[in-house]
């Protein structure tokens, strides 16, 4: 066989082998459909915020609470739409308060339903329906928890002056 004839048979060969290869790809990525939708833990609905395992700061800073409150020990948190989160000072007369609707029966309580329930209770001189209401689903439970434990013992003498 003469090299011009091995040559062409190289190139015939090659050609059948990329179009087997070409043919087969499909084949190798393809898996069986799921039977439900499988985005949707990737929905930016269903992300939350926060874990609850990055420090209070993040905690707080990252879903914007310094945006509307005053949070002590929290750089930047100088908002002035919502009242101060010094719930060490201020929580049992909010419990106490005649206009309180909620079900909490102590301060931690109270701070919680105050971010899964925003409106059960508006603390008298700040706006109506101002906190979203989707606002508590974004965060993890351990979230929750961790910012209620921080709110809970700050107090007005952590303010500024």
């Amino acid at each position: 066989m003469r090299i011009r004839d091995r040559l062409v048979v190289c190139i015939a060969i090659g050609l059948v082998l990329l179009s087997v290869v070409w043919a087969l790809r499909d084949f190798r990525v393809s898996s069986p459909a799921p039977t439900q939708p499988s985005n949707l833990a990737l929905m930016p609905e269903a992300i939350s915020l926060v874990t609850g395992d990055e420090p209070i700061v993040e905690v707080l800073t990252r879903p914007g609470c310094p945006v509307c409150h005053i949070i002590p020990g929290i750089p930047g948190a100088t908002g002035q739409v919502g009242p101060p989160l010094v719930l060490g000072t201020t929580g049992e007369r909010r419990l106490q308060d005649p206009g309180y609707r909620g079900e909490a029966k102590t301060v931690h309580e109270y701070i919680v339903e105050s971010v899964l329930e925003p409106q059960r209770f508006v603390v008298q001189g700040y706006p109506e329906k101002t906190m979203p209401t989707w606002y508590g689903s974004k965060l993890s439970a351990l979230a929750l928890e961790k910012m209620a434990s921080y709110l809970e013992r700050q107090t007005e003498e952590g303010l500024a002056p």
